[in-house]
């Protein structure tokens, strides 16, 4: 036992994403070869694995600088392209803290120079005859 997990724990976290497929799939190795298999996508089994690979790039990457600075990244970039208020009820509907939601929020009104209590949503108007 202990060697299966010292192996697995060398894989990172695709050692854990397969440990779930396993799980997942009741052992069976032909159902785990399908799900990776269909990750893939059009390039297949190999595609499946280069993606478990890029998960560990991207969660060393993570782990690097920090949900919290990754994420102050991404909305800061589409706060450029996308409205603040769309952005601002995405944030708030993410699962995670409500600190950090709150760290996020300040991040984009303040780039856009109002507050977030300032920010109105549009009200619905009906013309009737």
């Amino acid at each position: 036992m202990d060697e299966i997990v010292k192996k697995l724990a060398g894989l990172g976290l695709p050692g854990v994403i397969l440990v779930i497929l396993l799980i997942a799939s009741e052992g069976s190795s032909a159902a785990v070869a399908a799900i990776i298999t269909a990750w893939g996508g059009p390039f297949g089994i190999v595609g499946g694995i280069a993606l478990l690979g890029l998960i560990t790039v991207v969660g060393d990457t993570i782990a690097g600088y920090g949900i919290e600075a990754i994420l102050k990244g991404i909305y800061a970039e589409r706060s450029k392209n996308e409205s603040v208020i769309v952005l601002l009820k995405e944030i708030q509907d993410l699962s995670i803290t409500e600190e950090l939601k709150s760290k996020l929020k300040n991040l984009l009104t303040t780039e856009i120079g109002t507050d977030v209590l300032e920010v109105e949503i549009p009200k619905k108007v009906e013309i009737v005859e």
